[in-house]
C-alpha cells in the first residue's frame, strides 16, 4: 500500500479527529478511503446517468442479434475488470 500525506486546516483536522473519536473510523486514513470510494461512486452515477440521458436522447433503432451478444461481451469484460484485485 502507497503511502500519502496531507494538510489540512486545524477545524478539517478537528472535524477528521471527531470522526474517529465517535468510532465511526479507527484512523484518519481508513476515513479518507472511504471518501475517496464515495467520491469515486458518485463519479461512476453521474457517468452512468450521463450515459443513460445519452441513451434516451438518440434514435430508436432495432437491437440486432449481433448488437446483444457484443452488448453482453463487453458487459462482461466490464464485471470482469472490477472483480480483479487492485
Amino acid at each position: 500500500m502507497q503511502s500519502m500525506n496531507i494538510s489540512l486546516p486545524d477545524p478539517l483536522k478537528e472535524f477528521v479527529d471527531g470522526q474517529i473519536a465517535q468510532g465511526r473510523y479507527s484512523s484518519a486514513s481508513e476515513y479518507i478511503r472511504e471518501l475517496i470510494r464515495a467520491d469515486e461512486k458518485h463519479k461512476a452515477e453521474e457517468q452512468l446517468e450521463a450515459k443513460l440521458l445519452e441513451g434516451l436522447n438518440t434514435e430508436e433503432r432495432t437491437m440486432t442479434a449481433a448488437d446483444w451478444k457484443a452488448l453482453r461481451v463487453e458487459a462482461l469484460a466490464k464485471l470482469a475488470a472490477r472483480k480483479r484485485p487492485r
